[in-house]
């Protein structure tokens, strides 16, 4: 067995030399491993009968003996459990070492992005292969009404590094504002370069943008240069993000101003701003007050998030207030995935959660056929598609769940 024992030795220090393993780490994991491979080989039920019971693994020669109160006591024909309960705590131990070295790797890339892969379907969560490594897109982090396909190629942005009942996991989004920043800082080099700034972003993913942009240099044109020749720069981005609308408009410091610009497309707005309380109330002409307040009220409130003003708008003949909004107004139908014409059609019917479009689907049915022959259908479809992935979604709350749990009693045991 000599010769076992020093192939052993030897792939031992080379393979941790390589992987930057500690190999007195390795060598206490092998210790662990074989109490218990001792503990089925000999039939014990409990551990209190492995009492007085050792392993001593020799690192220079690999030798592994096991001994009882001080005596040897390797039970007959142990060697080749030992090689292979080695061989397997080895191996285990080289990928924790290299899934720890590409995690500490993308640490330093969270709040980038990246261009990768889809590679399979986990639950309701996408892997995406990114290079060395693989990431999650958990639900919430993709864009609602977006559908992907294996081996399909998209940016996304990295986020974080998180915790998982699977262990720590690379987490990236194509939801996340900051995905819209670092493409025009791609496809914009006054973006890149910092001659154009992007101050704010305010995103509903999947159906629009609105971005304020400002010049850090005199004679740069912030909005042309995002925009581009022809529109080439900004239709890249919206290419990338599957057709979601994109706004641009000029950063401004007079507070009037930027709010107005954010209301665009609409024109001729009065604004009186209450900087106490961070509201600001839009006087619309008649003519104008659709667009301001926008399908659903989409417009007003991407302005609201872009300039963290609450807004209130009403028309110049009016005296109430035909629409407020925080921005900060998160519905349940997203999820869905509709299209933004569909979506924001039932937010204007006041539908704005599952249960509601379901209690009321039959009322919505000829609306949505006017709009899109495939409405109905496409509605009841992701209906189908919500509940689904809501079942899965809390299959993994579960199981995370329970992997905390798990953690709080090992923790206590200790």
């Amino acid at each position: 067995m000599s010769q076992t024992k020093s192939e052993f030795a030897l792939a031992l220090n080379q393979i941790c030399a390589e992987r930057g393993i500690d190999p007195a780490v390795v060598i206490e994991s092998i210790k662990q491993a074989l109490l218990a491979a001792l503990k089925r080989d000999l039939g014990l039920e409990d551990d209190v009968l492995l009492e007085g019971y050792t392993v001593e693994v020799n690192e220079e020669t690999g030798a592994i003996t096991v001994l009882k109160d001080g005596k040897d006591a390797t039970p007959a024909g142990f060697g080749r459990i030992a090689a292979q309960v080695a061989k397997q705590v080895i191996m285990q131990r080289v990928r924790e070492a290299e899934k720890e070295a590409i995690l500490g790797e993308y640490t330093d890339k969270i709040g980038s992005m990246v261009t990768g892969m889809i590679l399979r379907f986990d639950g309701p969560n996408v892997v995406v292969d990114i290079g060395r490594g693989q990431a999650i897109m958990p639900p919430t982090e993709a864009i609602p009404n977006e559908f992907y396909r294996l081996n399909q190629r998209i940016a996304v942005f990295i986020k974080e590094i998180r915790e998982t009942y699977k262990g720590k996991a690379i987490i990236v989004s194509r939801a996340a504002p900051e995905l819209v920043k670092e493409l025009f800082a791609r496809e914009v080099p006054e973006v890149g370069s910092d001659a154009v700034q992007i101050v704010a972003i305010a995103r509903e993913a999947g159906h629009r943008t609105k971005l304020a942009v400002k010049s850090t240099q005199d004679g740069v044109d912030p909005v042309g240069s995002c925009v581009g020749q022809k529109g080439i720069r900004v239709q890249a981005v919206i290419n990338e993000l599957n057709g979601e609308k994109v706004d641009i408009i000029e950063y401004s410091k007079d507070l009037k101003e930027y709010i107005a610009s954010a209301l665009a497309p609409a024109e001729g707005l009065s604004v009186e701003i209450d900087e106490s309380v961070r509201k600001a109330t839009i006087t619309v002409p008649e003519d104008q007050l659709s667009l301001a307040i926008g399908k659903g009220g989409q417009n007003a409130r991407l302005a609201a998030k872009l300039t963290l003003y609450k807004i209130d708008i009403k028309g110049s003949e009016a005296k109430k207030i035909a629409l407020s909004t925080s921005g900060d107004e998160k519905f349940e139908i997203d999820m869905l995935g509709l299209s933004s014409k569909l979506r924001n059609t039932l937010i204007d019917m006041k539908i704005t959660t599952v249960a509601m479009l379901e209690e009321k689907l039959e009322e919505v049915k000829p609306v949505f056929g006017e709009l899109d022959v495939r409405g109905p259908e496409e509605t009841e479809k992701a209906i189908a598609r919500w509940h689904k992935k809501s079942n899965m979604a809390a299959e993994e709350a579960e199981k995370m769940a329970r992997y905390q749990a798990e953690r709080v009693a090992e923790a206590k045991s200790k």
